[in-house]
């Protein structure tokens, strides 16, 4: 089992920034990265970072958030810059081991982006 500790969510006002962590209870080989949730939706994906650095970064986000990972402190953060009203949602964050091949999820932290 693999147990996630997100921080960093809040109340931010529009152009404003955010930096979310996550740390696991032990040491991922694998991908870690965030998904986004509002109510009435789907979890979609936000990010994701491999082991060894390469990103998957969804285009509604791309140039404002960056994905980053330090596998030493077991953690992976997420920079959000210029956020926009419409990136308000509960963030989860998300682990995806290679072996053994299995899966988890954050609580969930809230972002809220108004005036």
């Amino acid at each position: 089992q693999v147990q996630l500790m997100e921080s960093g969510g809040g109340l931010v006002q529009p152009g404003g920034s955010l930096r979310l962590s996550c740390t696991a209870s032990r040491i991922i080989s694998g991908t870690m990265g965030w998904y986004r949730q509002t109510p009435g939706n789907e979890r979609e994906l936000v990010a994701l970072i491999t082991s060894s650095g390469g990103t998957n970064i969804v285009d509604s986000v791309k140039g404002r958030f960056t994905i980053s990972r330090d596998n030493a402190k077991k953690a992976v953060y997420l920079e959000m810059n210029s956020l926009k009203p419409e990136d308000t949602a509960v963030y989860y964050c998300y682990v995806r081991r290679v072996f053994p091949r299995d899966e988890f999820w954050g609580q969930g932290t809230q972002v809220t982006v108004s005036s």
